[in-house]
């Protein structure tokens, strides 16, 4: 297999592959989250109802993001795991059947979001800020591809190493969103569909240069043209095999926000949901440490897995692990500190000044939340990276859904200590949920080991 300068890096040392991959990921993806935030900041100068809806669209939102990440996980591992067994013209093949799966979903994907906006809105007890709610909802998923695709066409740069590529334009597209956002939402007048407009522009973008790239230069390690593509069904599914799990898993969250929300709106209004939107943004925000390490593992452990060399994806769960936690732990003690000073950007309009010292508290709070993900997030992702999409799934519904709201529900309600209960029982939940993946992964790659030991030693 000719092999490049990425090819010889993610083939190589697991711990270098896993810097060399994860800082631009954490890079770009910092970028993206200060974009929803500063989204939020924009819209909040609007008011506490438009900072509401978009509190109830985030959660639906991130099911498009969650479908173009799982599909793009799914495609890096199977490219990856070609890589890996010095398989280069299976991986071109791999990478093009990506590419139409990911045009294929978008398509549907839109369809059916359009056409149950509303009654989801009005499900998830959105009714009062339901008209903010279509207007940037209806133009956010008419162009779902442009949110979709992106992240797909990623998943095959990462596969081949070439993160550079992977993160470049998905950063650009944050920082050109941060720029127009105040444009179209004032100075266009536009209020929150100008949002909307500014973060559909911005992705088409992204799109645009990642096309370049792939069939006008035509540069990559990856070769994208009909001589490399042979229609193979069981691609398809091996993408799939993972991509849905992992899209699940996103949707898994998504309904966990939109719970979450439910349960406050009982507790507290719309205030307590608009609180929890700006806050839990920040909250994400710090976990992307954990969260940019556990997706550079994908690469790392699909090449580990192809070449059966499995004391590397040991080295991969342990280092992503030792590295997210150090991180995480700075980014807990930053947000706790300043707390009132992130809180302060999000109330600075006189009709949102009233939640600055409530979004403090939050923080102060759910940071704590930050120190479980290396756990649970490096177990997950070694576990896409090797096709086991659905133990990933498995595993983040229990620990993300089933704990996080079964304790969240009786600290909340059933212990009646309402919104406080319902923050401390998702950090209980969270955090056995993420010891016991982690506990798993370590059990797989042990039981990988003795297995290919035992096929050595019988012949």
């Amino acid at each position: 297999m000719e092999k490049n300068s990425n090819i010889e890096m993610i083939t190589g040392d697991p711990k270098k592959a896993i810097n060399k991959l994860s800082i631009p990921i954490i890079a770009s993806m910092f970028l993206i989250f200060a974009n929803n935030i500063i989204d939020s900041i924009w819209v909040a100068g609007l008011g506490a109802e438009p900072l509401a809806a978009l509190g109830y669209i985030t959660p639906l939102f991130m099911v498009l993001i969650g479908i173009g990440n799982g599909i793009g996980a799914g495609g890096n591992s199977l490219i990856s795991r070609y890589i890996g067994a010095e398989n280069q013209s299976s991986a071109n093949n791999a990478a093009i059947h990506n590419l139409i799966l990911g045009i294929i979903l978008s398509i549907i994907v839109s369809a059916i979001l359009l056409i149950f906006l509303e009654p989801l809105l009005k499900l998830m007890g959105a009714s009062s800020v339901l008209d903010y709610g279509m207007q940037y909802g209806q133009i956010i998923f008419a162009f779902a591809f442009a949110m979709l695709l992106p992240p797909i066409f990623g998943g095959a740069f990462r596969a081949e190493g070439d993160v550079k590529r992977a993160t470049v334009p998905i950063a650009i597209t944050a920082l050109v969103n941060m720029c127009i956002d105040p444009i179209f939402i004032y100075t266009f007048n536009l209020g929150v569909a100008g949002a909307a407009w500014a973060t559909v522009i911005a992705h088409i973008l992204s799109i645009m240069a990642m096309l370049y790239w792939m069939f006008i230069k035509k540069d990559t390690y990856l070769k994208y043209n009909r001589k490399s593509f042979h229609n193979d069904l069981s691609m398809y599914k091996d993408i799939l095999v993972v991509g849905i799990p992992a899209s699940l898993e996103q949707l898994i969250l998504s309904a966990l926000t939109i719970v979450v929300n439910f349960m406050l709106t009982l507790v507290s209004g719309p205030v307590a949901v608009a609180v929890y939107t700006a806050g839990w943004r920040i909250i994400n925000l710090g976990m992307l440490p954990a969260i940019g390490v556990g997706t550079a593992s994908i690469s790392v452990a699909g090449v580990a897995f192809g070449a059966r060399k499995y004391e590397n994806l040991r080295v991969t769960a342990r280092y992503a692990v030792k590295v997210a936690l150090a991180a995480s732990i700075i980014v807990c003690i930053i947000l706790n500190v300043f707390a009132n000073q992130i809180a302060f950007v999000f109330s600075y309009s006189e009709s949102s000044a009233h939640l600055e010292p409530l979004i403090a508290s939050f923080l102060q709070i759910m940071c704590l939340f930050i120190l479980y993900v290396p756990f649970g997030a490096s177990a997950g992702n070694v576990f896409q990276g090797v096709g086991k999409g659905i133990i990933s799934f498995v595993l983040t519904t229990f620990r993300e859904f089933i704990l996080v709201l079964i304790f969240a529900y009786v600290l909340g309600f059933v212990m009646h200590m309402g919104e406080f209960g319902i923050y401390c029982g998702m950090l209980l939940g969270g955090g056995i949920g993420s010891l016991i993946c982690y506990a798993s992964i370590e059990w797989y790659i042990s039981r990988l080991i003795r297995r290919r030991d035992y096929e050595e030693a019988t012949g």
